[in-house]
């Protein structure tokens, strides 16, 4: 999914789904055309009857608008939007932008902490909704640990939730189309119901092809999105782990040393170590007794 980085690919590929989307639309009205003028069985009348009635699909679309018609084509504009919305958001520049990184470093490494939380406070970029949190809890370096989660946390949700719109027009999409059919279907079976089963094959017909367009326009509006989302899912989240490995490696930097353990002074080059002396004193042994010593004569 690397390749998705590049914002070319990305109107490369816009432009391919639109111009897919014309052809589908378009071509079903030329063949028409070309079957009524080519096939060599009355051309004339055949071919302008044809056109008069609107076979083409385009021509079915317009001839029969409804409310579902125009809900799925507001739904189609907001589609759209967000399709395009969501892959100039989701990019690695504007995400986590490489500048709003090295400043972060420079203000870290400069111990400017008041103007590095009154910057992370107005920026929009991943790394520094997810630092800001976590530098209103300084000094205890666990507690600016827990916030930073959080905030990934809250940060890496919204931005799912950002393009989820796009998953609920994905999945309206064939439910509105099928509703339009629906109601096609009932409209042109009480054609046939009105007339005791002496209906017209070709205006009953032509009343369940444009039926169907329902279901067409609710597949050509679900299937774009459901491609658009599961995309940028896929993307959205590649950069949330990405930003949130450089946050936390970013708040690390700010992290205090530790007092270091208090042990023995170290030894003098070329001093050899003396013996440790026990702390406690030896317990007394029995106390010796001198021997008895002879008395001396005394002479006479």
């Amino acid at each position: 999914m690397t390749r998705y980085a590049s914002s070319k690919f990305r109107l490369v590929l816009l432009a391919m789904l639109s111009g897919a989307a014309m052809f589908v639309l378009l071509a079903p009205g030329d063949s028409f055309a070309r079957q009524a003028g080519g096939t060599g069985v009355n051309p004339g009348a055949g071919a302008e009857q044809q056109v008069e009635q609107g076979t083409g699909l385009v021509r079915l679309i317009l001839g029969h608008l409804d409310f579902v018609f125009f809900t799925i084509a507001a739904l189609s504009v907001w589609g759209l939007t967000l399709i395009i919305q969501g892959f100039l958001r989701n990019r690695a520049s504007v995400f986590i932008p490489e500048a709003t990184t090295n400043l972060v470093r420079e203000m870290i490494a400069q111990k400017r902490f008041k103007d590095l939380i009154d910057f992370t406070e107005t920026d929009p970029s991943f790394i520094s909704r997810a630092l800001n949190p976590a530098l209103k809890r300084a000094p205890n370096f666990s507690h600016m640990k827990e916030a930073m989660e959080t905030a990934i946390g809250e940060e890496t949700a919204e931005q799912f939730r950002k393009i989820e719109y796009l998953n609920i027009i994905g999945n309206l999409g064939p439910l509105l189309g099928l509703l339009g059919t629906v109601l096609g279907m009932i409209e042109a079976f009480q054609a046939v119901a009105a007339t005791h089963g002496q209906a017209d094959v070709g205006k009953l017909s032509g009343g369940i092809s444009t039926a169907l367009t329902h279901t067409f326009l609710g597949l050509f509006l679900a299937v774009p999105c459901l491609a658009a989302f599961g995309v940028l899912r896929t993307i959205v989240d590649r950069l949330t782990v990405r930003g949130a490995l450089l946050a936390e490696e970013l708040l690390l930097m700010m992290k205090p040393s530790e007092a270091k353990p208090m042990g023995a002074a170290p030894l003098r080059t070329g001093a050899m170590p003396q013996p440790a002396i026990p702390s406690s004193p030896v317990p007394p042994g029995p106390a010796l007794r001198k021997p008895p010593t002879a008395p001396v004569p005394t002479p006479p």
